[in-house]
């Protein structure tokens, strides 16, 4: 019997007024206050690690029933860790948690560091893998849609590529060619570097995709997760937020109650424009001529479409902006 540990690891800063979520606020053409989306960032953050605990939870108990029936198997130790930056945030992080509800875990702190994105990813897994862990999956702190059956089958993945003598990877994307979960073992060839925020314009995933192609290495794939960083990814997480809440009545799903709460005591509801580009059924489905279009119609649809192309032409710049 061979005795393994596994970490899962979850990124976070401070949930400090003007430092996170500031891309939803009325500042940058939002509608929540500095102190708003802090709060909103806490409860997030605190149920995306209650959700990747009762993840971690369930493989362990897996696991010692799967020792207690036979002594033969690797015994795992799963455990949960959290990152931040800079160091002197490191306290803070740590005041979260004294300060929130009795967690079933003990938390492991680190603080990451490097000049990039990318070395910071780079160097928490690093920092991990020295300790003797043998796999690692990451996560962000804003993925209050995370389902626990992407973590859960995300280490599972990873033991089956070992147990092939392959060494793997697994990653989920989200809404903006990135990825919200990555993972790998301590001797899967892959690293971070290249990855994120180059300046080639190259998506984060697609950065992964080729790494990954280059060195032969397997991989496995999960549904995309969206992270929540724009007014329109807060609008798509309350919608499914809320029908998770409903189907969890009949699936083992995890609901993200603290997000939900926040998001009901703020009364805030999610409404969409009307949409004049609609597909006239009627014409399509019927017998009759297709009719013409007044000029009040095409005039409506004409401005319709100059906000779009509007829309898009400003989104378009505030992403180039970012490089």
């Amino acid at each position: 019997m061979a005795e393994k540990k596994q970490a899962l690891l979850i990124f976070t800063k401070p949930p400090i007024s003007g430092v996170v979520k500031t891309r939803m606020t009325t500042e940058y053409g939002g509608f929540l206050t500095m102190e708003q989306a802090a709060q909103f960032y806490k409860c997030c953050f605190y149920d995306v690690c209650e959700m990747g605990m009762q993840a971690l939870q369930e493989l362990q108990q897996a696991n010692d029933e799967l020792v207690a029936a036979d002594p033969e198997a690797d015994k795992i130790t799963y455990d949960f860790f959290c990152s931040t930056t800079p160091a002197s945030s490191l306290e803070q992080v740590k005041e979260l948690f004294k300060r929130s509800d009795i967690w079933p875990m003990e938390v492991n702190f680190i603080v990451d560091k490097g000049k990039s994105f990318d070395e910071h990813f780079n160097d928490a897994y690093q920092q991990i893998f020295a300790l003797g862990y043998e796999h690692i999956v990451a996560i962000g702190g804003d993925v209050p849609t995370m389902p626990k059956s992407h973590i859960i089958q995300s280490f599972q993945w990873l033991d089956y590529f070992q147990s092939i003598g392959k060494p793997g990877f697994v990653y989920a994307p989200c809404q903006e060619c990135g990825t919200s979960l990555v993972g790998f073992s301590h001797n899967t060839v892959m690293d971070h570097t290249g990855v994120y925020y180059n300046m080639e314009g190259r998506p984060a995933l697609d950065g992964y995709m080729e790494k990954l192609q280059e060195a032969g290495v397997p991989s496995a794939y999960f549904d995309p997760v969206a992270d929540v960083d724009e007014v329109t990814d807060l609008g798509h997480a309350i919608s499914c937020m809320k029908a998770i809440r409903l189907a969890a009545q009949y699936q083992p799903l995890f609901v993200p109650r603290r997000t939900l709460a926040w998001v009901e005591l703020m009364g805030i509801t999610v409404s969409t424009p009307p949409n004049e580009n609609h597909d006239p059924r009627d014409m399509l489905d019927g017998d009759e001529e297709p009719q013409e279009l007044s000029i009040e119609e095409q005039q409506r649809i004409a401005k319709g479409m100059t906000a779009i192309r509007e829309a898009q032409a400003a989104e378009n710049a505030y992403e180039a902006s970012k490089y």
